[in-house]
């Protein structure tokens, strides 16, 4: 089996999971899971998120930055390289800042030394495009797993353009988080 990285856009994983009801997953076991499924080894995991925005005067924002550190906690503690960006609020909405710009960072500097002929990638952004077309081009096998709830115009929506960038699609089925659940 050939060495793989899987990069995970935990924003993206999250409304996935809010699909199925809040799943609890294994972000280990399902990127172990994820390779297997292609016949490849899983050398490493790269997990993107950004803290929760912070009002200092809401109990509810403390209580939400405490489960997120413990959750940034435990994925580190299975040697997860977890990057962070930040959230911000605009309006009455809160954005990630910083996270695909680290994903496509790290896309871009894949160590060679381990070796490395094929990348994972959990997301369902049309911003990776380029850089998914560079490191193609330098041998790389890109396979996207993504969602797709068959709605037109949702937030689970693919681009052509990010499925012609990559070597290969494949959906994210139920069956995929329930062997990854947490236990």
């Amino acid at each position: 089996m050939e060495n793989t990285i899987v990069f995970i856009d935990n924003g993206y994983l999250k409304l996935i999971l809010k699909e199925f009801n809040n799943l609890k997953i294994d972000i280990n076991k399902l990127s172990f899971n994820l390779c297997k499924k292609i016949d490849l080894w899983c050398d490493s995991v790269y997990v993107y998120d950004a803290p929760p925005y912070q009002d200092p005067n809401s109990k509810e924002d403390r209580i939400r930055k405490k489960n997120y550190d413990k959750f940034i906690s435990k994925l580190r503690k299975k040697k997860i390289i977890v990057r962070e960006g930040r959230c911000q609020k605009i309006g009455n909405e809160f954005h990630q800042k910083g996270v695909d710009t680290l994903l496509t960072m790290d896309l871009l500097s894949i160590p060679q030394e381990k070796n490395i002929k094929n990348v994972i990638l959990i997301a369902c952004d049309t911003d990776f495009v380029p850089v998914l077309e560079k490191i193609r081009s330098k041998g790389y096998k890109i396979y996207l797993f993504h969602y797709n709830d068959y709605k037109r115009k949702s937030k689970f929506s693919m681009s052509n353009h990010l499925e012609i960038a990559c070597d290969r699609t494949i959906l994210i089925k139920k069956d995929d988080l329930e062997k990854s659940k947490l236990g």
